[in-house]
């Protein structure tokens, strides 16, 4: 009886657990180099060259064109503003192809910031392997990473729930540069 409690009590934590995300705030953001689109034309994305600008939302979605993905890019999209008036930019990122990519960028980000591939390094390195496929296809996390100007995570939102994620993100940035 005794054992059958105990696993129903870790049962239960495991459930109740928040999605831990690799890289905790202050961990050094893995720096990488992609193919990424914006607006349908694609170009290479550098992470060290956006963060020289300031801090860098890099939000992770499992597939392009699906239900959470396309409302989520919708609504990074409408706070495009916000975050530029807060001096951050927004990456979304996914193991797609670039070229789904390239066509969700125009269509579904309505051309107001990149979208770039996430090669297996990248998905490694920021620990958003969710394990699972689509349609052949492996899938991400839905994370959210602020990084801040000098490199590090300043603030992860973990959670396949996309509700949250451009507010929390988008109060990161203005945290971090007072706007």
């Amino acid at each position: 009886m005794r054992l059958v409690s105990t696993l129903a009590t870790t049962a239960a934590l495991l459930v109740a657990a928040p999605a831990l995300a690799a890289l905790a705030p202050g961990a050094k953001a893995p720096d990488f180099t992609t193919r990424g689109a914006i607006a349908g034309k694609v170009f290479t994305v550098h992470l060290a060259e956006q963060l020289k600008k300031g801090p860098v939302v890099l939000y992770f979605f499992p597939a392009a064109y699906t239900g959470g993905c396309n409302a989520e890019a919708h609504a990074f999209a409408e706070a495009i503003p916000a975050f530029t008036k807060a001096g951050g930019t927004v990456i979304g990122m996914s193991a797609d192809n670039v070229e789904t990519l390239s066509k969700f960028s125009a269509e579904k980000c309505a051309g107001k910031f990149a979208v770039a591939s996430a090669g297996p390094n990248v998905v490694k390195g920021y620990d958003v392997a969710l394990g699972k496929q689509i349609a052949g296809r492996d899938i991400t996390k839905r994370t959210s990473y602020v990084i801040a100007k000098d490199g590090r995570v300043a603030f992860v939102h973990d959670d396949m729930n996309p509700a949250e994620h451009v507010a929390t993100t988008l109060a990161a940035v203005q945290k971090l540069t007072g706007r």
